[in-house]
């Protein structure tokens, strides 16, 4: 929008302090703790997302039902696409350009209509802001073509999209995450995945925060299903990737409807645990991440992830008591709200059997 500027603020008190639980604040805070020990954080996210044909306000009078994606198949890596779709693409990537919001890449996804976007390496905080940017820019841009997109987890029954977590650690301008040709993990990345393997399932409304997000959880969907780790093995909650110095960790387990800032945030704090108490680093998940046993299973609901919440030593030590509160109370609001709802599966399965 010509001579419009988009200001990211941080959330304070009238105090002047920064308000504990806004997710800016959360993640300089982690970011901070990690710097005490010496190491910087770089980041890179991976974002997909649901492009359909048609206005918001069409897609509102149809109760979001029978939306037509504007790809009729999967288009994953194509090189030719309907022209409606290059035009958005192309728009998106000028748009993103001219507001200093660098991508590394776009193109089509797996389901029909699905769009990636990856940005590059970088400084968590900006990256962070450069996702809001991205997110308001896709929607703006996508009404004016006569789209409309969703970055629902799982918009359709058989469709998941993600906020993949590209993420290393520094130590005095050198990856410490780097892996030698060949070689075993370096024993910052064991600690690292060790941490994450053993956190994240009770950090779970901070990187699935809707009853919706768990419905992307299934096998064989590119969504994990276990806390498990491989070498280049998409099934997995952590993945291992990238060669020598840009040896990463891919954390594989939020999905698009996840606030970037609290999904890095908790991640970050699991590194931190990995790192400070070193947890035992588990054994590597090779072949099919579905078939293991290895792992705790991903939550089932939100249900499940608010009761490892509220009762986790880590998230109080990490966030404080006051940040617990705040996301406990986000989650039972998001499961009263549906839990007396009466969904259209109910409906299809019960209507005339019951």
């Amino acid at each position: 929008m010509p001579g419009a500027v988009l200001i990211h603020a941080d959330a304070l008190h009238r105090s002047g302090l920064a308000i504990d639980a806004a997710p800016r604040a959360m993640l300089r805070t982690q970011l901070g703790r990690l710097k005490d020990l010496g190491l910087d954080v770089a980041v890179g996210l991976e974002s997909e997302f649901m492009l359909y044909r048609g206005t918001a306000q069409q897609a509102h009078a149809a109760g979001y039902r029978a939306l037509e994606p504007v790809a009729p198949h999967n288009l994953d890596y194509a090189l030719d696409h309907p022209v409606e779709l290059t035009d958005f693409l192309d728009d998106l990537e000028e748009v993103l350009r001219g507001a200093g919001t660098r991508v590394e890449a776009v193109k089509t996804e797996g389901a029909a209509g699905q769009i990636e976007v990856t940005f590059p390496y970088g400084e968590a905080i900006a990256a962070c802001d450069a996702y809001t940017v991205y997110q308001h820019a896709a929607r703006h841009l996508a009404e004016r073509h006569a789209m409309v997109p969703t970055f629902m987890a799982a918009p359709q029954s058989d469709v998941g999209s993600g906020l993949h977590l590209h993420l290393s650690l520094w130590r005095d301008g050198r990856n410490a995450f780097a892996i030698p040709d060949e070689g075993d993990l370096p024993e910052t990345m064991q600690e690292a995945v060790a941490g994450l393997l053993s956190s994240l399932p009770h950090l779970g409304p901070l990187w699935a925060p809707n009853v919706n997000s768990y419905k992307r959880f299934r096998p064989h969907s590119f969504a994990p299903t276990h806390f498990t780790w491989g070498r280049d093995n998409r099934g997995c909650a952590i993945r291992v990737t990238g060669h020598g110095d840009g040896a990463h960790l891919e954390v594989r387990l939020a999905g698009a409807d996840a606030n970037p800032y609290l999904a890095l945030a908790a991640s970050l704090a699991a590194i931190h645990h990995g790192l400070t108490e070193q947890p035992e680093f588990p054994p590597e998940t090779t072949g099919d991440a579905y078939q293991t046993d290895d792992g705790l299973p991903v939550p089932a609901d939100l249900v499940e992830a608010l009761a490892d919440f509220r009762s986790s030593k880590l998230a109080l030590d990490a966030f404080g008591p006051a940040v617990v509160r705040h996301y406990a109370y986000a989650a039972r609001h998001e499961i009263r709200w549906h839990r007396h709802r009466v969904t259209d599966a109910e409906l299809e399965r019960g209507f005339d059997r019951a």
